[in-house]
Order: C-alpha cells, then sequence, then structure tokens
C-alpha cells in the first residue's frame, strides 16, 4: 500500500531521515506547514538567506505599492496558487487548495502601502517578519503566510528534491518538469518559469520539504498568541509616559468585570490604537525563539506518528471490511452509499476506535473525520473535490461525474451547537451555490446524549425519515469488541 513517499518512490526512509526531509503522504496533505520564523531563527545560513529572500520580495512589493497599482502587476506580484506537490496543508483529501486569492493580494497590497510602509526598516526587533500582517490585518491566517512563504522559496525546494531525486530515487519514477513562477527575476520585475529534475506520480511532480522548517500549529508569531500575551506587553515599553497612556486606554475600554472576551476585544483595540506594541510583541518572540524549533520538532513527529498511522490502520481496515472500492454509482447513490458503509465500518467493525479515540483521549473533530472519510475514495471513477467553495463557503465534499451529475456531502459533529441551524439552513444553501439539488448529510454521535440531540433536531425539522440525513454511531460504550463478538 502506497502511503509515504518512499513507499511509491521504493526510497528508503531512513534515506530521506537522513537527508532532513519529510517523508510526506501521497494519498492526503498533512496538517503542517512552513513557518517563516523557523527560517529566520535557523543557524543554517541557506535558511536565514531564504528569509532575507523573502523580506526582500516584500520590500520590493512596498516600494511599489502605488494606491493606483496596475491590477494586472497585482495578480502578478500578489496571486499565489498554492504549491500542492508539497502535500502539506489543510485540504483533508488529496492535495489541492484555494491559494493565495484577490483577498489576501489586496489586504497585503493595502497594508504595505499605509500601515507597514515601513516594513524592512524596524528599529525594535531584530528582523523583519511577514507574519506582522497576521498581527495588524484579520483574516490572514497561518495558511495565508505557510502559502506565500512556500512560493517565495518554491526554488529552493526544488533544487532540494532535484538533489534527492537524482542520488536516491530510480529515473523511471522521475521526469523533467517546467514549473511556472519558480523564482522571481528583479531586473525584468517577473515570475520565471524553470526545468527540474523531479519524482513524479499520475504525472505531477512531487515537492520534498526539510523537517526542521515545518511547524503544526500556529505561527511562532500569531496573533492570538499576541492577544494572549498582551498583559505582558506595556511591562516591555521603556517609554515611562507611554506606558501609562496605553495602560489607562486599555482600561479605558474595560467594564469593571470584563469577560475574556471583552478583554481581549480591548487589547486589540489597545494594539490598533499604540502599534508600538506590535513590534515589542515580536521582539518577545525572538528573544524567545529557540524554543520555536524544540516545539516543531516535536510537534511535527507527533502528527506525523499518530496522524499517519491512522491513515494506514484505516485504509487496511476498509480494504479487508468495505467494498468501498468497487461500486460505480450516480453521484448521489455513490455518495449515499459511501457513507453508508463508512457508517457500518464505525459501528459495526470496530472504526469507531478511529475516530474516537477514548483512554482520555480528544475525540476527533470535523476535520480530521473528513480525512478518514475522503480515504475512500481512492480508486474512484467519480471526480471528488475536497472542500469546493463556490461562494457561499466550503462543502466537505462534491461529488460529481460529468456537469449534471453533482452531490454534495456534508459532515457534522451531533454535539454542535449549531447543528438545527446547519441542517436547516447550509446544506440548501451550498446545494444552489454548486447548481444541485442532491445531498448527503452525515451526523457523527460520539455519546448517548448527542444521539438523543440529534433525534430532537430531526424531530422538530421534520426530517425524522430523511434518508438524505445518516446518523453514525462512534460511541465507545455500547459496542463490544468486533474480534469478541
Amino acid at each position: 500500500m502506497e502511503l509515504y513517499f518512499s513507499d511509491y518512490f521504493e526510497v528508503n526512509p531512513s534515506d530521506l531521515e537522513k537527508y532532513g526531509a519529510f517523508n510526506i503522504s501521497v494519498v492526503t496533505d498533512l496538517p503542517l506547514f512552513i513557518d517563516p520564523f523557523l527560517l529566520f531563527n535557523s543557524d543554517k545560513p541557506e535558511y536565514q538567506a531564504l528569509h532575507e529572500g523573502i523580506i526582500e520580495y516584500l520590500v520590493f512589493l512596498r516600494d511599489e505599492a502605488k494606491p493606483d497599482l496596475d491590477r494586472g502587476l497585482i495578480k502578478a506580484w500578489y496571486m499565489f496558487k498554492e504549491v500542492r506537490q508539497n502535500w502539506l496543508g489543510f485540504t483533508q483529501f488529496g492535495n489541492g487548495g484555494s491559494g493565495l486569492g484577490k483577498d489576501f493580494a489586496a489586504a497585503l497590497h493595502a497594508s504595505l502601502g499605509s500601515i507597514l510602509s515601513n516594513f524592512g526598516e524596524e528599529n525594535a526587533t531584530r528582523g523583519t517578519h511577514l507574519e506582522k500582517l497576521t498581527l495588524i490585518k484579520s483574516g490572514v491566517g497561518r495558511d495565508n503566510i505557510s502559502d506565500f512563504t512556500t512560493n517565495l522559496i518554491k526554488d529552493y525546494l526544488l533544487k532540494y528534491t532535484e538533489l534527492f531525486a537524482r542520488n536516491y530515487i530510480d529515473p523511471k519514477y522521475c521526469a523533467e518538469h517546467s514549473v511556472i513562477r519558480a523564482r522571481f527575476n528583479y531586473q525584468t520585475k517577473t515570475w520565471v518559469t524553470q526545468k527540474y529534475y523531479l519524482p513524479t506520480i499520475r504525472g505531477d511532480y512531487v515537492v520534498l520539504t526539510p523537517i526542521d522548517m515545518l511547524t503544526r500549529d500556529d505561527t511562532w508569531i500569531n496573533h492570538s498568541d499576541m492577544i494572549n500575551r498582551f498583559d505582558h506587553l506595556p511591562e516591555a515599553v521603556d517609554d515611562d509616559q507611554l506606558r501609562a497612556q496605553i495602560e489607562e486606554y486599555f482600561k479605558s475600554r474595560l467594564s469593571q468585570k470584563p469577560t475574556r472576551k471583552e478583554r481581549a476585544v480591548a487589547a486589540q483595540a489597545t494594539i490598533t490604537q499604540f502599534r508600538e506594541l506590535i513590534d515589542i510583541y515580536i521582539k518577545l518572540k525572538e528573544d524567545d525563539g529557540d524554543r520555536a524549533e524544540a516545539i516543531s520538532v516535536e510537534k511535527t513527529e507527533e502528527t506525523r506518528r499518530a496522524l499517519v498511522q491512522q491513515v494506514r490502520t484505516t485504509i487496511l481496515e476498509l480494504r479487508q471490511k468495505t467494498d468501498f472500492y468497487d461500486k460505480p454509482w450516480t453521484s448521489y447513490a455513490e455518495a449515499r452509499e459511501r457513507v453508508l458503509q463508512f457508517k457500518q465500518y464505525v459501528e459495526n467493525q470496530d472504526g469507531y476506535r478511529v475516530i474516537n479515540r477514548g483512554d482520555g483521549q480528544p475525540l476527533s473533530n470535523e476535520t480530521e473525520v473528513q480525512l478518514f472519510f475522503g480515504l475512500i475514495w481512492m480508486n474512484t471513477d467519480f471526480d471528488v473535490n475536497r472542500e469546493p467553495n463556490n461562494g457561499r463557503g466550503p462543502v466537505d465534499y462534491k461529488v460529481s461525474f460529468g456537469a449534471k451529475d453533482k452531490s454534495l456531502i456534508e459532515f457534522k459533529l451531533a454535539r454542535s451547537s449549531s447543528l438545527k441551524r446547519n441542517m436547516e439552513r447550509q446544506v440548501a444553501i451550498y446545494e444552489k451555490a454548486n447548481k444541485t439539488n442532491t445531498s448527503v448529510k452525515a451526523v457523527i454521535c460520539y455519546t448517548e446524549q448527542d444521539q438523543v440531540k440529534l433525534d430532537k433536531v430531526l424531530e422538530e425539522l421534520g426530517l425524522k425519515n430523511d434518508p438524505s440525513i445518516i446518523s453514525i454511531d462512534a460511541r465507545s460504550d455500547n459496542k463490544p469488541s468486533a474480534s469478541k463478538a
């Protein structure tokens, strides 16, 4: 079973480990991403040079950030597709992602022309950081930062992969690929296409990533951490008068008994009013930077072990216990049957153990459930898109065969506080956006209370016998082991 890069390309995993590359899955993206701070704080000169290259490009954009900049140049300089060939990110099924579109481009262009006009010339910090955009502008998160970083160091990653391919991979698995937007030419102010010798799977190339660039959680410098650390920021202000003004402003935004949410809103307002606090926060993170690498290594390895092992176990059991991989239907029949097969696997064949870990471990969230369900779509003639966004937000899966045969699948947890609202409205909205009127709703129940709640919601909405709504019992307290039954 070819789950890993090492499996598909017949490479010894120890060779990847010695080379320093992460052994990716070639079935589905893993929820890891490149953190630019790990480049900034690295002892490796080549990583430091990569970070300097990122800042050089942003300074270029800053210098060109005229309010009337041509839309074509904004598209060429600011908008990037996700580098899906690295098989990292948040797709949870396959390796397609949305990349950096118009919203990100507009936010970055506007910021560089105004509130980030001094980008690259900071005095309070040891360096300049791309992540500063996430501290100032809402809606720019870790996925945006990772996609932007990956695109700006793509030439390095391609050469890194090329070197490994020439030394360790049988030529039958490799080919020359012309990669568009591989590197930026500052003389012509254009992105350049370049050829590389790369490992190839299903006609597309694969990109390896050094494991010491990767992290699992948020970037080391991030907005939520800044808000959580706000109480320490005024303390680091040297100017007594400024510190007093900051503390007074913050207090003025609070009630007598402020809630946690109110304190967070007040902290954001204070940071917006006194932007010096942003550089103070960044300086604190720089000073504590050695912990970033240790945390990254620990959590990246934890993700690799836990998630990929679950994926391996799930595929093996699905092959042995179900006929997931054998049935061509209409898209709706295919979608419904696969959900029913997943229900059978979870409820009657110990599959609940995959999404209900037990022993005090947290239950799987919607994202993880979707990932494991996505594995059953290997070897299908249907076109299956994970979380397509067609204007009204993402749905979990769209299953189609041609332009006229389309159906949707939406996963929900019964414990969700928004279950009733979503069951009533959400999928109908998605159906309209995707021009289809067929959908399957799969609801995961982890407890008896979950099942009671779902039954009540369906009764109230008149959906008790709706065949498109499938309840999946993932409880651990009502199932004898299949091996003992």
